[in-house]
C-alpha cells in the first residue's frame, strides 16, 4: 500500500477510515517534560515540521508537579516515527518518550456532548446515557449535556446514538493512556 520512496499509485478510497486518512499504525506516544513555559509548543512544533499530524494531544502534571505528560496519538505510516523520536529526545525540556503499543495500552478520552433535548425525547437520551455508562451533568429545559469516558470507539458509537436528537455541541479531550502492568512512562 504504497511504501515510503516507492512510486506506487495511493488510492483514496483505498485510505478512507471513517472519520479521516489513515495510512497505518497509530501511534500513541507518551512523552514526559519539565513543567516550563514553551515546552508543548516546541514539541507540537517538531511534529508539524516534519508533517505529521497529531490527531489527539492532553497534557497534565504527574505525581510530580515539576513534570508534565504529554499523551500524543498520531498516524505514523507517512513517515517514520523512530526519526521525530529521535529529535524529541534532543529537546532540553524531554525527559522521556515511551511509543505505546496500543494492544498493551490502557487508553480514554473524555467527552461532553450537549444534546436537544425537551420533555418528551429526555427519557430516551437517558436510556442511552445508561446503556454507554455515561453520566447526565446539566438538564435545561431544552438541552442535556452528558458526559461520556471510554475509548475512541465507544465515543464515536454514541455521538451516532444521539446525534439524531440534535447535537448542539460536542467537546472531546483527546486521549490518555498508560501501559498495562507494572511499568511505568
Amino acid at each position: 500500500m504504497g511504501e515510503p520512496g516507492t512510486k506506487e499509485v495511493l488510492d483514496l478510497q483505498d485510505l478512507q477510515v471513517s472519520g479521516g486518512i489513515h495510512t497505518g499504525r497509530r501511534h500513541i506516544l507518551s512523552i514526559l517534560v519539565e513543567n516550563k513555559p514553551g515546552v508543548l509548543a516546541r514539541v507540537a512544533g517538531l511534529f508539524a515540521r516534519r508533517a505529521f499530524n497529531i490527531q489527539t494531544l492532553a497534557v497534565g502534571p504527574t505525581d510530580d508537579p515539576t513534570i508534565s505528560r504529554i499523551t500524543l496519538t498520531l498516524d505514523g505510516a507517512m513517515h517514520p516515527i523512530d526519526q521525530v523520536t529521535k529529535q524529541l529526545h534532543k529537546l532540553i525540556n524531554v525527559i522521556k518518550i515511551r511509543d505505546l503499543e496500543p494492544s498493551d495500552t490502557v487508553a480514554r478520552e473524555l467527552a461532553l456532548f450537549k444534546i436537544a433535548a425537551d420533555a418528551d425525547a429526555r427519557a430516551q437520551v437517558m436510556q442511552f446515557t445508561d446503556i454507554f455508562r455515561g453520566k447526565v451533568i446539566d438538564v435545561s429545559k431544552r438541552s442535556m449535556t452528558v458526559e461520556v469516558t471510554g475509548t475512541d470507539d465507544k465515543i464515536e458509537a454514541f455521538e451516532q446514538m444521539i446525534r439524531p436528537f440534535g447535537l448542539i455541541e460536542m467537546v472531546r479531550t483527546g486521549e490518555i493512556a498508560v501501559s498495562r502492568g507494572r511499568s511505568a512512562t
